[in-house]
């Protein structure tokens, strides 16, 4: 197993469902290719066959995934024998309401109350075929009343008594904020973590630490910025950066590109510099990071978990790193206007 396989981890938020906002989805399932629910189970499968080929062993996975859950468990109960060797990770407070179509208005809904954790984690012991090693409250925000629900964390101390490493995961430009009010929690029913990290959107690093030094398990999510981070987010950026951002704007199936692709082609031509894919710096910037347990990869394909098993440590001073952060606001205002596709 490569140092990499150990603390990568396989998130399969894009192949649970048949919509998701990653760039170039199209390219990564095939034109044209069949979404039905018995078509992703198989992708899944495979995919999760692949990951635990190359030594891959933390599996995340998440209610609002689709059937994400469904998939993991069918091929857990396929090779049961390895369900010891592997770590799963799941998350409750959205629920998943795109009925298995592309064009749904909307495709998941939020709930952080203790009647949806309720009905939740059955859902997710049934589907999984036993209890996840890891269960996350899904994408806590400043405004969400969990941290402030003293019925709901008593619940959660619970489910944490019986084994279980409670935690919650993290999203929007209030990260930060969000990580610390529960590491300062009286009796805190948290142990662990998952966040967004990336090279454009490193905000949360100070306090993804400060949970590394309370002994939390500390996992990064979208370490490539949903796609912005590979070769066809880079593509884009430096289209833009030659002044084409019409053109890269129809290339990459969206307006509004010009806004937020530069940043890519900066990266993008820092990975040429080290000769490395853009996704291998980005991976490697997250993995260089020493408060990170593990890094999500949410490739879709067994070529792309190869490629992300080959992710190195950047060359590139972290003064060349910072400079190609946005302003988070920027860079969350961006995430929620992509499209699901």
């Amino acid at each position: 197993m490569s140092v990499n396989a150990s603390r990568l981890g396989l998130g399969l938020a894009a192949i649970g469902r048949p919509a998701y906002i990653t760039v170039g989805r199209g390219d990564d399932l095939g034109d044209g290719a069949d979404r039905s629910v018995e078509a992703m189970r198989g992708r899944a499968h495979r995919l999760l066959q692949s990951a635990w080929m190359l030594g891959i062993r933390y599996i995340d996975a998440a209610r609002s995934y689709g059937f994400a859950e469904q998939f993991l468990g069918s091929w857990l109960a396929e090779h049961p024998e390895r369900r010891d060797e592997l770590t799963i990770g799941s998350k409750w407070g959205y629920e998943y309401v795109g009925d298995w179509r592309m064009d749904a208005a909307v495709q998941e809904r939020k709930d952080h109350s203790l009647r949806m954790l309720e009905a939740q984690w059955p859902e997710t012991l049934d589907a999984l075929g036993g209890a996840p090693d890891v269960y996350l409250v899904h994408s806590l925000t400043p405004d969400s009343p969990a941290l402030g629900d003293s019925a709901l964390l008593d619940r959660l101390r619970e489910i944490a008594s019986s084994g279980v490493r409670v935690g919650f995961s993290t999203s929007g430009p209030g990260q930060s904020a969000v990580i610390d009010a529960a590491l300062a929690l009286p009796d805190s029913p948290f142990s662990a973590v998952q966040s967004t990290w990336n090279l454009l959107e490193q905000s949360a690093g100070a306090a993804l630490a400060r949970a590394n030094d309370a002994n939390w398990l500390v996992v990064v999510k979208e370490a490539l910025a949903n796609g912005r981070l590979t070769a066809r987010g880079g593509e884009l950026g430096a289209a833009v950066g030659r002044g084409t951002a019409t053109a890269a704007a129809a290339a990459a199936g969206e307006a509004g590109a010009e806004g937020e692709a530069g940043a890519e082609g900066e990266a993008a031509a820092l990975a040429a510099a080290e000769d490395q894919p853009l996704a291998g710096l980005a991976l490697g910037a997250a993995l260089a990071r020493p408060w990170a347990d593990i890094v999500l990869t949410g490739a879709v394909t067994g070529t792309q978990l190869r490629e992300n098993l080959t992710a190195r440590a950047p060359a590139a001073d972290d003064d060349a790193l910072v400079a190609l952060a946005q302003p988070p606001e920027q860079y969350w205002a961006e995430r929620t206007a992509r499209a699901w596709t």
